[in-house]
């Protein structure tokens, strides 16, 4: 087992963790949280043997194979799976091993080592790989490819799949979700429950640690506690302890208020001095309980958004791509003020180019785009952070975007995203450092900040939550909880889109349709659809067969939908005209009543005759081109079939 005791671990003058004693024992899953800085990748780092504690002791079971994921990836011309291959070190050296022997004709020796190579489960070994890459979201077509032809996020998949594909006792994973998306992840959520190993996971992601871990270890004021079960248990805990903390608290401070009245009245009293300095002693030697305290450093809301137009935007007849290659077809899409959507599907699906779609980034290659007035988008891009300036500070970025405000407003507003000051203390980033050199976390900060500033009234957010810590996760869904506008959210993080999305889309086959369930069940389609894909592998006559029948039901389906769409205007407009040829008619009847009556004429009401005539002539005139023109649309409904 790992065991800590009365651990120190310092970074320079900062101590990070401080008398931490606590036990690991081999197959426990332990969530490492904290906030930022607080020295959890410190942590990794010393169990890794690149750093060493300056107090205390920490003791590891010797010979244990420690994985991890590596953070850079060079571009190499080697395939993706053997890169991946090549995380199993034992194995690598066995292979090599063979290939020595069998030059040397060296048969003991070959026999030896396929011995080992089948303990080892060596000859699957390239099928593991090939279901770590698929699980994570490789193509097929994907595990040939060099490493170089990969880029950047996709790579660090390749160097999670590597440490997955190590046969390891210690399992060290930092934030290993931010590059996935929401079927990666839970795929790899399935993974590691079944890890035999001992997991040390760094996540932001609360339900992801509630599905995988079974212990949370959390590092708060350099302390480090260890609590059982998963996040949700360890919240409840926590406030627990923190509840009884604080009353703890107070009541030491009303016993230590009233020794201090005791000793200001009776100090100078002769009869009294001595207890009186009993009780300055005891108060001397209390050790003073601290109040518990449990804040967040965000605090933000969405500004007023300007008035919405009914509806937003709507896509007809749709469809989008990247040159000759269509992603997404036949796409109809309406989205009304105050809809709160959240896209799902397969990696590769079209969720984001959907997204680049809506906010105007890619243009329709057929189909018609119809914005309502008064439109104004929000667009959070997994790529945003790139669009910072370097050399500028938060501030700098604030009044590039806005230079009519007070600087101190800006100041204030940047607060909220924990922007603070000038650096001149404390734990804050200050407003007026240049971005280049910040986190991730702190990009994404600075970006959501820029984006919230503009007032949209239809938000759009691709992967907002990579980089951001669980305290600012927390924000940004209070947040989006009280934001008016409308939304379309694509995320991994499910605590939030269970929070903020009122309906879901599920993105699969070029299509867009309604997805009527939760995320549960989003899971359980997941499983189905993974279980169809092995099946057609393994009967791929069949598959095709199937194939063709779902293509048959989905054309068919799509025809339904135009007939319903092209039929939809033309029912709407019937029923328009329907109820102004009700009211004109009500009204010229009445007319007529009037204007046939002899005694409108020599009555005091003779001088209104000219305009009730002129308004019953053109009532006449209206209700026979209304009449017309329902005629004409009564012909056109029925040259298309209702089903």
């Amino acid at each position: 087992m790992i065991s800590l005791r009365n651990l120190r671990l310092a970074r320079g003058a900062k101590v990070l963790v401080e008398g931490a004693t606590l036990q690991i024992h081999p197959g426990w899953k332990v969530g490492l949280t904290g906030a930022n800085g607080s020295g959890k990748s410190s942590l990794f780092a010393m169990l890794r043997d690149q750093l060493h504690p300056d107090q205390g002791d920490l003791e590891m079971p010797p010979g244990w194979v420690i994985a991890h994921v590596a953070q850079e990836t060079p571009g190499l011309p080697q395939p993706a799976i053997d890169y991946v291959l090549d995380g199993d070190a034992e194995l690598r050296a066995i292979e090599a091993g063979l290939a020595a022997a069998e030059a040397s004709h060296d048969g003991g020796r070959i026999g030896e080592l396929h011995a080992r190579l089948h303990e080892i489960g060596g000859y699957a070994a390239r099928s593991r790989a090939a279901a770590l890459l698929d699980g994570l979201g490789f193509l097929p077509s994907d595990i040939e490819r060099p490493v170089a032809d990969f880029s950047g996020g996709w790579r660090m998949r390749l160097n999670l799949a590597q440490a997955l594909m190590c046969r390891s006792d210690l399992l060290l994973l930092d934030e290993p979700t931010n590059h996935l998306d929401l079927d990666a992840v839970i795929w790899l959520e399935a993974w590691l429950r079944d890890y035999r190993g001992t997991l040390l996971l760094i996540s932001h992601d609360r339900e992801f640690l509630d599905a995988c871990t079974t212990h949370i270890a959390h590092i708060e004021q350099q302390r480090l506690a260890l609590y059982s079960g998963g996040y949700s248990d360890f919240e409840r805990q926590r406030g627990e302890r923190l509840l009884q903390q604080q009353a703890m608290f107070d009541k030491q401070q009303r016993d230590i208020a009233h020794m201090e009245d005791y000793i200001r009245r009776f100090r100078a009293k002769a009869t009294k001095a001595r207890q009186a300095q009993s009780r300055i002693k005891a108060l001397e030697r209390m050790e003073r309980i601290a109040a518990a305290h449990v804040d967040t450093p965000f605090s933000f809301a969405f500004r007023d958004a300007p008035p919405a137009p009914d509806p937003l935007l709507q896509i007809e007849d749709g469809a989008v791509g990247y040159g000759e290659r269509m992603v997404l077809e036949r796409i109809l899409l309406t989205l009304r003020p105050g809809e709160r959507v959240g896209l799902l599907g397969r990696n590769g699906a079209g969720k984001s180019t959907l997204i680049k779609l809506l906010a105007g980034e890619l243009p329709l290659a057929a189909g018609r785009r119809l914005e309502g007035k008064g439109l104004a988008t929000g667009y959070f891009a997994q790529h945003q952070l790139e669009t910072l300036r370097p050399d500028e500070s938060a501030l700098q970025h604030m009044m590039r975007l806005d230079p009519q405000t007070r600087e101190q407003e800006l100041r204030d507003y940047l607060g909220g995203f924990d922007f603070r000051g000038d650096g001149a203390g404390g734990t804050s980033t200050p407003a007026t450092t240049p971005c280049g050199p910040f986190s991730g976390g702190e990009k994404s900060r600075l970006a959501l900040a820029l984006l919230i500033w503009r007032r949209p009234n239809l938000l759009l957010l691709d992967e907002p939550t990579n980089h951001l810590d669980l305290e600012m996760r927390h924000a940004l869904t209070m947040a989006l909880q009280d934001y008016e506008g409308a939304m379309v959210l694509v995320s991994h993080d499910r605590a939030l889109l269970r929070a903020t999305c009122d309906r879901f889309l599920l993105v699969d086959g070029g299509r867009i349709q309604p997805f009527d369930g939760d995320l549960d069940d989003y899971r359980d389609w997941l499983a189905t659809r993974r279980a169809e894909i092995t099946a057609a592998a393994a009967c791929p006559d069949q598959a095709a067969d199937k194939a063709a029948r779902k293509a048959d039901r989905a054309q068919a389906a799509a025809e339904r939908q135009a007939r319903l769409a092209a039929r939809r205007p033309l029912v709407k407009e019937i029923e328009q005209i329907d109820k102004r040829l009700a009211a004109w008619n009500e009204e010229k009847a009445e007319l007529d009543a009037r204007l046939a009556d002899p005694a409108l004429y020599t009555g005091p009401q003779a001088g209104e005759v000219p305009v009730l005539n002129k308004r019953q002539a053109e009532l006449a005139e209206r209700i026979e081109e209304a009449e017309l023109r329902w005629l004409d649309l009564h012909e056109a409904l029925e040259a298309i079939p209702a089903d």
